[in-house]
């Protein structure tokens, strides 16, 4: 049951888009993508996983527009989808402002 002015679209899309970053391996991707732009071979070393496990997080993370993918050449380039991000954190704002900094 939902409670009074809590749901719809936006609020699947908050949870869609925090359920992404609940993954440990996820999580670590979208930092050190904050950090500069990654191609996936560096991030293989850096996370010290395969390219086909990284593969399956980077398409989850692409499909739920987290992040960007920039090719150049044979290699593709990941980059955080900042405004993306940024969205979810205003809907996040909206619901619990003290996670934020609100009231």
């Amino acid at each position: 049951m939902a409670k009074k002015g809590f749901g719809g679209g936006a609020v699947d899309e908050l949870a869609q888009g925090l359920g992404l970053l609940a993954d440990t391996t996820r999580l670590t991707i979208v930092w050190h993508l904050a950090r500069k732009e990654q191609n996936v071979g560096t991030l293989c070393k850096i996370l010290k996983v395969n390219q086909p496990m990284l593969s399956h997080h980077l398409g989850l993370l692409r499909m739920g527009r987290l992040i960007t993918g920039r090719r150049n050449g044979k290699q593709v380039f990941y980059s955080l989808n900042t405004e993306r991000l940024k969205a979810l954190r205003g809907e996040l704002a909206k619901y619990v402002p003290e996670l934020v900094g609100g009231k």
